[in-house]
């Protein structure tokens, strides 16, 4: 009867992180710390943004893949390396690859946004197309490795991966030496780890709290029972942290050291996205959001001294862009679609939009419906989209309708 050995867990210690911040001097960016005036008077305390969107390839994700590469032994490199990824793992590890000469294969995905695959090509590496969802290019990935001798790099589940993470900890220090909270996001662990690892050994009084999306939350139940657990068919717009299980060296250092992990909706991860970039003027992907999503759900957590939110990458689809900004728009009460009934006549859409001009709200779309067995004999149902100023103008568009004797059916 064959049984499994369970195997020990690799330690990562501040010495790996200062190592790898030596490594990568040159490589990736000391990424700039900018305040949010907003977000620090809803908190009372200041409030900064440490933009790893603004890194090289648009996420952190280079300092890992890098650190990881460069530690190969040469036979090791020789055989090149092989990833998986539905976007910023993939960039990283191609553009790491192309700097150290590495030749580099990523499994993408059939579903991955045209840009994500366009940009790792252009980084250099050979992208391969295989199965819809990550679990199966992962499986793919890692047969080309078992069949080619490639290396494979894991996104997160490596102690070279978070030492390379760990080095955005250390700039958060040297940029905010007063920070008293750091917010980051969780998928598999590897950034929240690293952070945690450098952070804690330096300053232990800092809180660092984790934030993961409330439809791929693995870390809650895994650390009250005190292991990884997968969770079936997470769910989330924030692809960048939509991992179903923890990764095993990331949740050891978590479970030690992380102070507390909080989960965001689909609604806060959407108002983060818009804030960043009406307010920040930053392009952040959902997953980058997800500690602005934090501070947006409970400012009151975050008053006792300077909070620094990780926005972890900038890599967004511009279809998806689209469609948050608009859920954005609608969960801050600024986009209002409804649906009511008017009576089939010449003049009755101009009444309907007068009343509408009268409440202030800018008419985006109207469409009709003729056609629906619901509707008696001499009806059309009206679909509008609206811009609106919040929620209290929604309120008041609402009532300025029921007062001209519309009745809104949806």
């Amino acid at each position: 009867m064959n049984y499994r050995v369970p195997q020990p867990v690799p330690q990562v210690i501040l010495d790996d992180v200062r190592g790898a911040q030596k490594m990568l001097s040159g490589v990736s960016r000391v990424t700039a710390m900018e305040g949010s005036r907003h977000l620090s008077s809803l908190t009372g305390s200041p409030v900064h943004f440490k933009c790893e969107n603004l890194q090289r390839t648009g996420s952190f994700k280079l300092r890992g893949a890098y650190v990881r590469i460069a530690g190969l032994r040469p036979e090791q490199r020789a055989a090149g390396v092989v990833a998986a990824s539905a976007g910023n793992h993939a960039q990283g590890v191609a553009l790491a690859s192309s700097l150290l000469g590495v030749r580099s294969t990523v499994f993408m995905p059939v579903g991955a946004p045209l840009p994500k695959v366009a940009a790792t090509q252009e980084y250099g590496a050979e992208v391969r197309m295989s199965g819809e969802v990550v679990d199966e290019t992962l499986a793919a990935a890692q047969e080309y490795a078992d069949r080619t001798g490639a290396v494979f790099i894991h996104p997160f589940d490596h102690r070279d991966i978070i030492a390379g993470q760990g080095t955005v900890g250390l700039e958060i220090l040297e940029q905010c030496p007063e920070v008293r909270t750091i917010l980051v996001g969780i998928g598999g662990g590897g950034l929240a780890a690293g952070i945690a690892v450098a952070v804690k050994a330096l300053r232990p009084d800092v809180r660092v709290i984790g934030v993961q999306a409330a439809g791929a939350a693995a870390y809650p139940p895994s650390l009250k029972v005190g292991h990884p657990v997968s969770i079936d068919h997470p769910s989330t717009m924030a692809d960048g942290i939509k991992v179903g299980r923890p990764g095993d060296v990331p949740f050891k250092i978590i479970g030690e050291l992380l102070d507390d992990v909080r989960t965001v909706s689909e609604d806060a991860l959407s108002s983060a996205l818009l804030l960043c970039l009406e307010r920040a003027k930053l392009v952040v992907e959902p997953a980058g959001c997800s500690p602005v999503a934090a501070l947006l759900s409970e400012p009151e957590r975050y008053g006792d001294g300077p909070v620094v939110a990780v926005l972890s990458g900038g890599n967004v689809d511009p279809l998806l862009l689209q469609r948050i900004l608009r859920h954005g728009m609608a969960a801050a009460g600024r986009y209002l679609s409804l649906r009511l009934r008017v009576t089939d006549r010449p003049g009755a859409l101009a009444g309907l939009l007068g009343v509408l001009s009268g409440s202030d709200a800018n008419v985006l779309d109207v469409s009709h419906v003729r056609t629906d067995p619901r509707l008696g004999l001499t009806e059309v149902e009206v679909e509008l989209h609206l811009e609106t100023k919040g929620p209290e103008h929604c309120a008041e568009v609402a009532r300025s309708l029921h007062g001209a004797g519309y009745k809104v059916t949806g």
